[in-house]
């Protein structure tokens, strides 16, 4: 989503810079991006590459293209260029914050290489301050090597009617009633297991249910224990990945609030959709959260329990706070877009050269 939102908005913006890409694994989906001047997939699987760049430093990335000027790396991994300068994204240093928020094998991945990476960069983008920071702190980056370049959600997420949103949940997802809504991989940096013991105490002193959306990451078989030990029955809803992205923003606008409590989060993407679509917002009070909700979001300590039980029933209980909710997550939204992310960009771009 980032290359895709990325690249789209730096081609729209109607300047004359030419763009190339390259990419492995997988095949990509180019619908709905035009003016790539050359794209070169090498279908090798991405972790091979991963383990022949380092060992061979070859092939050269921009060579493969013809020769690029800038190579943005973009998931954190820089592969080996002949004469480009490198920039690199990182989205959040969770693998290095605390290794066992992941999978061990995107722990291995990406820490073995990470500082190296950075180092040779010629520029850092970090997607919050507190990224930034972490990447100060845990990588020893240079602090004006490092420049954030907040990120944005996709125009499709706006407010939805009430009503109109509500009909469409109801008819989707059987869903009838107020609901708080989580959006995100079901997995331990999340908090799944607080956000769960937090809504069964809550959920004796309001009719809400807890919509779940989110395919299930590492170790979310935990979910299922902690569901049963707390006999929540129909009360959780577990919508799995939603495929379908005009889904969202209906779930958005017709949830009473959507409740975040991530122990970490590099940008913290479901806060901004969900205040764009105009829900009212439960996050944490610690890494990058605080930055995207601004003074519209209601904060809570991930490991207070009662805390975050006690937010959702205020919010329950609360017709009034919402509606000023719902006015001035739009108002903190407005503050974030791609076209901003991508003028930003380029300027990072073109400081290194």
């Amino acid at each position: 989503n980032y290359v895709h939102y990325l690249l789209r908005s730096m081609m729209e913006l109607g300047e004359a810079n030419v763009f190339c890409g390259l990419s492995t694994g997988s095949a990509v989906d180019l619908a709905g991006i035009s003016g790539l001047a050359k794209h070169r997939h090498v279908p090798a699987p991405t972790r091979a590459m991963y383990a022949a760049w380092p060992a061979l430093g070859w092939p050269c990335a921009d060579r493969m293209l013809g020769g690029v000027d800038v190579f943005h790396a973009t998931n954190y991994f820089v592969p080996p260029v002949k004469s480009a300068r490198r920039v690199v994204t990182l989205h959040d240093l969770a693998f290095l914050k605390d290794p066992a928020w992941g999978s061990p094998k995107i722990a291995r991945t990406f820490s073995r290489g990470i500082k190296r990476f950075t180092a040779e960069a010629s520029a850092i983008i970090a997607c919050s301050q507190a990224t930034r920071r972490d990447a100060v702190e845990l990588l020893g980056a240079p602090p004006d090597k490092v420049s954030v370049v907040y990120e944005g959600a996709d125009e499709a997420f706006v407010p939805i009617a009430r009503e109109t949103a509500a009909a469409h949940v109801e008819a989707r997802h059987g869903l009838k009633g107020p609901y708080f809504l989580f959006v995100g991989t079901l997995e331990p940096r999340k908090n799944i297991e607080g956000l769960l013991r937090a809504f069964s105490r809550a959920s004796a002193h309001t009719p809400h249910r807890l919509v779940l959306a989110g395919g299930a990451g590492w170790r979310a078989e935990g979910i299922e224990e902690t569901l049963a030990a707390l006999n929540l029955g129909n009360r959780v809803l577990r919508l799995g990945f939603v495929k379908d992205r005009a889904d969202l923003p209906h779930l958005y606008s017709a949830a009473d609030a959507l409740v975040f409590p991530s122990f970490y989060e590099g940008f913290g993407l479901p806060v901004l959709e969900a205040m764009q679509c105009g829900a009212p917002v439960i996050t944490s009070d610690r890494s990058s959260l605080p930055e995207v909700g601004g003074d519209a979001a209601l904060y809570v300590d991930p490991e207070d329990i009662e805390g975050i039980a006690k937010a959702m029933m205020e919010l329950a209980a609360d017709e009034t706070r919402r509606a000023a909710m719902r006015e001035k997550g739009l108002i903190q939204a407005a503050k974030f877009s791609w076209a901003a992310c991508a003028r930003e960009t380029l300027a990072v771009y073109r400081s290194v050269l």
